[in-house]
């Protein structure tokens, strides 16, 4: 699949903007995480930020994006959908939440924050199941794909909220929880990619033809002479060598890096744990937009198949 910038930065940033404000919703009542007005205020109003972002961009891949908001009228079949409406409604809890903590009102910093939480968690689940349930790509129709994006989220969220918690000498509790997502998503992004790696092609131009028991089938001409839409979009393909690459970012800059620089900035405080809290956070979000580059760049569509490319091996 085409890795189209504006997806791959909406991925990310609503991501982590979602994975932030699901962090201060639930840190902040427990105060783990510093309770005045002006880190409350930079807190959610980052996530905030990344959110309208995200969704702003992913707008950009659209053929007509004055359109955009019909997408919400269809949450009965469509994960697009249910991921606008829950986008949408995730938006009060989360405007009051960053109202009640600029003003003090911890009562009601309370319940907003944990309705913003449940909210950036429920569209986040939505994003996830966008890819999860496309079967003609295997490698998204995966158990995998949908807690990936939860772990991510998560993580790159944690990351972001240790690294300003640093700042004002308070990172212990979501530098150690960032460290350990960060731990945690490299392991289980190695195991995805063992499990796409593992898996047998959804067809091959063998099984779409009926004509395996023959031998080896391949196409005499090529369906179109010139470039079209699907060949643009769902037969990109990318070599081994570069996949490979990516993977080691991804795995190593994304995740292992942010978590050990995590690690190592917990026994600390003031300014030396602030750099390495910054360090973790923007190694992240590098590694990150590898990492969903990677996703949609290793996707393979079944209607390739029409066109002779079939999955690299």
């Amino acid at each position: 699949m085409n890795p189209a910038p504006s997806i791959v930065f909406f991925t990310v940033a609503s991501g982590a903007g979602y994975g932030l404000l699901f962090w201060m919703g639930l840190l902040r009542p427990l105060g783990l995480v510093p309770g005045g007005a002006a880190f409350g205020a930079g807190a959610v109003g980052l996530a905030l930020v990344l959110i309208m972002l995200g969704l702003l961009s992913s707008t950009a891949h659209l053929g007509r994006p004055e359109r955009a908001w019909r997408a919400l009228s269809q949450w009965r079949s469509s994960w697009l959908s249910r991921e606008g409406v829950a986008a949408v409604v995730t938006f009060a809890p989360a405007g009051l939440f960053f109202i009640a903590v600029i003003g003090g009102k911890e009562w009601l910093a309370w319940w907003t924050g944990l309705l913003a939480a449940a909210g950036a968690a429920a569209t986040v689940y939505c994003t996830g199941m966008i890819y999860a349930s496309l079967k003609p790509i295997r490698q998204w129709h995966n158990p995998l794909t949908t807690p990936g994006y939860l772990l991510f989220g998560a993580f790159s969220g944690a990351v972001l909220l240790a690294m300003l918690a640093a700042f004002w000498g308070a990172a212990a509790v979501p530098a150690a929880i960032a460290a350990l997502l960060g731990a945690g998503s490299f392991v289980f992004k190695r195991v995805y990619w063992a499990s796409i790696d593992a898996a047998p092609p959804v067809a091959t131009m063998e099984s779409a033809t009926g004509l395996g028991f023959i031998g080896k089938v391949r196409p005499l001409d090529p369906p179109h002479t010139e470039t079209n839409y699907l060949l643009r979009e769902m037969a990109f393909r990318i070599g081994r060598v570069h996949a490979a690459r990516l993977r080691r970012i991804a795995s190593l800059v994304g995740f292992a890096a942010p978590a050990v620089l995590l690690a190592l900035a917990l026994p600390m405080g003031g300014v030396p744990a602030g750099i390495l809290a910054l360090a973790a956070a923007l190694l992240a979000l590098v590694g990150l937009l590898a990492e969903r580059w990677l996703m949609f760049a290793e996707a393979t569509h079944t209607v390739a198949l029409y066109y002779g490319v079939g999955e690299p091996r």
